[in-house]
């Protein structure tokens, strides 16, 4: 899933207003987990979404991929790799953010803070792609289980197999990372970062079409060597501008809607433990 943030701290790619500088601050533990509390639950919600863009990206066609049947298929995948991922990225973030240590006043800032998402985006994937790999692969054949899937792509490609389309996705994730602008209003984030993560998600569908195609190539195939240029280049031959933008829709419907769930799970997820937090002795 992809976030919508104007100049945050994000955890998932997604806004955490007042998480900036966090980890100077007592509530860096609330916002960690709030963080990943939102990720989580906007992964969830938004699922049938990002099947259905999966489904449209694939090279067997939205019909033969399970059409609108069985669209929560992979989602144990999903559900289990999202808090470990958006922990990932907040604390890489964090981390690269005061090991920068720019003065905050600098000219600078702004390439600091592009850095650090990009860096905090190179250690989510490792945990995000191997997910995304099985998610994907059980979205479009909604017969098998995840286990089964999992345990399917380590018997035939060992560990290399969940790694598929690593290249693309940081790719994709990197670009996506350096679209920030500015500090603003919690909330005007959120609206300025629907509108910016909209059109961020038209930009990078074709790198995310590649991904896909790379993650579900079958074994052996030339597309599943993780070429991204040649992954483009079959699309464009097959499929032409429209394969290159297959699933624009319900992905940018998704990003735009994401950041809005994601920022009142995390207000109410903060705002609760740190409560919770002044409670107890």
């Amino acid at each position: 899933m992809n976030g919508v943030a104007i100049r945050f701290c994000s955890v998932s790619k997604y806004s955490l207003c007042g998480v900036c500088g966090a980890m100077e601050r007592p509530g860096f533990m609330a916002s960690l987990v709030a963080g990943g509390v939102a990720g989580v639950s906007v992964d969830l919600i938004l699922y049938p979404l990002d099947t259905i863009k999966t489904r449209l990206q694939s090279p067997q066609g939205f019909n033969k991929a399970g059409g609108f049947r069985g669209i929560y298929a992979g989602v144990p995948s999903a559900a289990i790799g999202s808090f470990p991922n958006a922990a990932a990225f907040f604390i890489t973030y964090e981390y690269v953010k005061w090991f920068l240590h720019t003065d905050s006043s600098s000219y600078l800032m702004p390439m600091k803070h592009m850095l650090a998402a990009s860096a905090g985006e190179v250690v989510a994937c490792l945990i995000r792609v191997p997910s995304e790999v099985v998610k994907q692969r059980a979205q479009v054949s909604s017969s098998s289980r995840t286990f089964h899937i999992f345990s399917n792509i380590l018997y035939q490609e060992g560990i290399r197999g969940l790694y598929r389309g690593y290249t693309s996705t940081v790719l994709r994730e990197a670009l996506w990372s350096w679209r920030q602008d500015h500090v603003v209003d919690c909330w005007q984030s959120a609206v300025c970062g629907a509108f910016a993560g909209g059109f961020a998600a038209v930009v990078t569908t074709p790198l995310d079409v590649a991904k896909t195609r790379i993650m579900l190539a079958k074994v052996g195939s030339s597309t599943a060597s993780g070429n991204v240029l040649s992954a483009l280049h079959g699309v464009w031959r097959t499929q032409g501008l429209a394969g290159l933008f297959a699933g624009v829709f319900p992905r940018t419907a998704a990003i735009s809607l994401g950041g809005f769930i994601f920022l009142g799970a995390y207000d109410q997820t903060r705002s609760l433990l740190l409560e919770l937090g002044r409670g107890s002795p």
